[in-house]
């Protein structure tokens, strides 16, 4: 009875405990970095961790309940807090602002080929040393540290400025970093409170900067991965992976997990990198865009940009959708996905005669069977899902060795294919559907697979449709590089106008994101699943994840070549010498129509360009202050991102006109203004005597007038002004909203060669 009694109590107590456990949130207390309650403590640690002493009425330490204390990225700390406890917080003087925890998703051999790089002329890699000297801070899910693309041989010492840590940790300690992997940290309080469940399908995580996922392997090579011959994933796509920047030191922050990337970890992190020392920070990660008060990526960005550093980060995946676009704060460069011209052809023969093209990075060579006809089947069972070959919605008596059509869309790519072959399938047909129309993100199969896109899959069901025992058999090709209309616009990348500030033009550029082949850890098979047994280097992923990582390791050559350039500076070189053109000269596409400005921000990056642009746009930090108020911030909005005690009115009324000295032009013409005016901002940063002269494309339904037309520098980095007025000719409609685009180029006359080119975004919105 006794026993019985204390087991009741236990219970009652574990319930409590698990109750209780419920009830608490992860919150980020964002304080007053001057604030009137902390000259008495002796640290910023127990200054925070006295708001949690007054907050928690339990008893409790207040110290378990801490998860981490911010000093660089933001003032303040990430708390586990009750609802009542948040409501205690809120009244305290010195809290600016409290905000939920939220989860953020993240988002090669051949692509320094495609944008120009080369070892054989004086270019970005050449002026800059490879990227040599500079620190790439990656953000991600972390690294498997012996991978050949991150062998140190021949790299420079580590810098003198580094301050930053190896942190050991499960299979990981401080002799898997070397003078290529300089700094590694793992960050996971945020994540191992939110994600209490755990499957046993899942990949094992490391606690520790080993990365079990893959992605921050990938994002890292591309970034800045050295020199690996006779790359390759199985045998397609071989040749020498080379990162964007291979002669840079990379620096890796795993914030990402199972369950997603936490804002508590992500900020975390922001803060150490700030500290440690990195001149680039890369996050191939971001989520719905938000308000930029309401964006720890927005804020820990601020203070990043203040002390030099250059933030990159991907658009997002959630395009074609208008404003989906992410990380849209204008001290960030965000980046959307384009295509390459490689290509790796796996077409179907129809049992009719007909050919539908396809692409897949399976091995078809080493596989006899996969010339073979085989039967063809299309389940369908809305309540199962089979169409979309969901996990257990197959039967072994359907599908049992025949070649499975799955349609595109819920669960991945990849595992379509492992549940086809469980249930008995050797072959399988991914097949595109309207949302996907002609996008070709390849995967590297278990079975024998291709991937078709909307029109071949319209045909496909025709074919089925008029047939009672449909076959088809595949023809792998291999790995072809053409001359094609790329880079085009990938279709999942986000678009914009930007939701959270319009006036700026976002994503700011386009780059690689599709089917680029990259490093890859060691306990993953190249299709990402648990149940492949294979071992690669190297394997294929799409995303604008991959796109950014492109960019931050050619901002990395800009601040190798240009150790002075600010933030603002490399980005503009960035904008500014974007292509508008593919590789046939022919206006960059998005599907089936030329591209708009918020699919591609000022175009596709340009390396061999960037790196000597003759003009920059350069931006003081008071100046994205004042750009907050005119965007309708409030002071203490401005002061949550900026730590700056403003009043916005005060400065409105000092600054009539102002507009941010960005490198692309943004308009909005609000109902019944006609005429608006802009100033812009330019430093020469090429030879000391140099005559620019304006060309102007006019956006349509838009009178453009530019003083002076001319710009005459006598010496380096001397700095000029212009004036943009814009007319509109166009009256609103009863549509809400319309758009138009054009662009201003100043035109180098000494050498036409060098052109700066800032695209102009031109929006008519009713007021309603």
């Amino acid at each position: 009875m006794e026993s019985s009694t204390h087991f009741s109590f236990l219970f009652l107590l574990l319930c409590v405990v698990i109750i209780q456990a419920q009830d608490l949130q992860t919150y980020i207390v964002q304080l007053h970095p001057h604030g009137a309650t902390r000259p008495p403590f002796s640290s910023k640690l127990q200054w925070h961790l006295s708001f949690l002493a007054k907050a928690i009425s339990s008893g409790e330490n207040s110290s378990s309940r801490l998860l981490y204390s911010y000093h660089s990225a933001m003032e303040g700390f990430a708390a586990q807090l009750t609802e009542a406890e948040l409501e205690s917080l809120r009244k305290y003087d010195d809290v600016l602002s409290i905000r939920a925890e939220r989860r953020l998703e993240v988002q090669t051999t051949y692509s320094y080929k495609f944008l120009g790089l080369s070892l054989t002329r004086e270019g970005a890699w050449l002026k800059s040393g490879f990227g040599r000297g500079a620190i790439i801070g990656v953000l991600d899910t972390g690294v498997w540290p012996e991978s050949p693309s991150f062998d140190d041989h021949g790299m420079p010492p580590v810098p003198q400025k580094w301050r930053g840590i190896c942190q050991g940790g499960q299979d990981f300690n401080s002799s898997s970093c070397n003078r290529k992997i300089i700094g590694a940290r793992f960050f996971s309080k945020g994540h191992r409170v939110a994600s209490m469940t755990w499957s046993p399908d899942l990949v094992e995580e490391y606690v520790s900067p080993r990365d079990s996922h893959g992605h921050g392997t990938h994002t890292a090579s591309t970034a800045g991965g050295a020199a690996v011959p006779m790359a390759g994933v199985l045998g397609n796509g071989a040749g020498e992976a080379r990162g964007m920047a291979p002669g840079a030191h990379i620096a890796i922050y795993k914030v990402c997990w199972f369950s997603g990337c936490y804002s508590s970890d992500i900020l975390a992190a922001m803060d150490v990198a700030i500290r440690d020392g990195v001149d680039i920070l890369s996050l191939s990660l971001g989520g719905l865009p938000v308000p930029l008060y309401d964006d720890t990526i927005a804020i820990g960005s601020f203070r990043a940009m203040e002390h030099g550093i250059s933030v990159i980060c991907a658009a997002g995946n959630n395009g074609p959708i208008q404003s989906s676009v992410a990380n849209g704060a204008p001290w960030i460069a965000t980046i959307g996905a384009s295509t390459l011209d490689r290509r790796f052809p796996a077409l179907v023969k129809l049992g009719n005669g007909k050919f539908l093209y396809g692409e897949s990075l399976y091995p078809g060579k080493q596989v006899p069977s996969s010339g073979k006809s085989l039967e063809l089947v299309y389940i369908k069972n809305a309540d199962k899902g089979s169409e979309f070959c969901l996990r257990g919605s197959l039967s072994r008596e359907q599908v049992q060795g025949k070649m499975v059509v799955c349609n595109r869309g819920v669960n991945g790519r990849a595992e379509k294919g492992q549940v086809v072959k469980e249930a008995g399938g050797v072959a399988m047909i991914l097949a595109n559907t309207a949302v996907n129309l002609e996008e070709d993100s390849v995967d590297v199969h278990v079975i024998p697979a291709t991937l078709i896109g909307f029109n071949e899959s319209t045909q496909l069901q025709s074919y089925r449709n008029s047939t009672k025992r449909p076959t088809a058999r595949f023809i792998f090709g291999g790995t072809v590089i053409e001359k094609s209309r790329t880079p085009a616009v990938a279709q999942f990348s986000s678009r914009g106008p930007s939701y959270t500030d319009p006036s700026i033009l976002k994503p700011d550029l386009i780059a690689p994101g599709v089917n680029i082949i990259a490093a890859w850890p060691q306990n993953l098979g190249p299709s990402g699943l648990p149940e492949d047994s294979r071992r690669v280097n190297f394997t294929v992923m799409s995303g604008t994840s991959m796109a950014c990582p492109h960019v931050s390791g050619i901002a990395a050559l800009l601040h190798s070549a240009h150790p002075r350039w600010t933030p603002a500076a490399i980005k503009s070189a960035l904008v500014t010498t974007a292509d508008t053109t593919d590789h046939l000269g022919k206006p960059i596409m998005d599907g089936d129509a030329p591209a708009k400005l918020f699919a591609t921000g000022a175009g596709h990056v340009k390396p061999e360009r960037a790196i000597d642009p003759g003009l920059i746009y350069d931006i003081r930090v008071d100046e994205y202050i004042t750009h907050l108020c005119t965007i309708g911030y409030r002071n203490s909005e401005v002061f949550s991102i900026t730590h700056r005690n403003v009043s916005c009115r005060d400065i409105l009324q000092k600054e009539r006109g102002f507009s941010l000295n960005y490198p692309s032009i943004s308009v909005i013409f609000r109902a019944g203004m006609t005429r608006k005016m802009i100033k812009r901002r330019v430093t020469n940063v090429g030879n000391p005597n140099s005559v620019y002269s304006v060309d102007i494309v006019p956006p349509e339904g838009v009178k453009v007038r530019v003083k002076p037309r001319r710009l005459i520098f006598k010496h380096a980095n001397q700095s000029l002004s212009y004036r943009v007025w814009f007319m509109s000719r166009k009256r609103i409609g009863s549509r809400r909203m319309s758009f138009a685009e054009g662009q201003l180029t100043w035109v180098n006359l000494g050498n036409k060669a060098n052109k700066v080119r800032s695209p102009i975004s031109v929006t008519w919105a009713s007021m309603k």
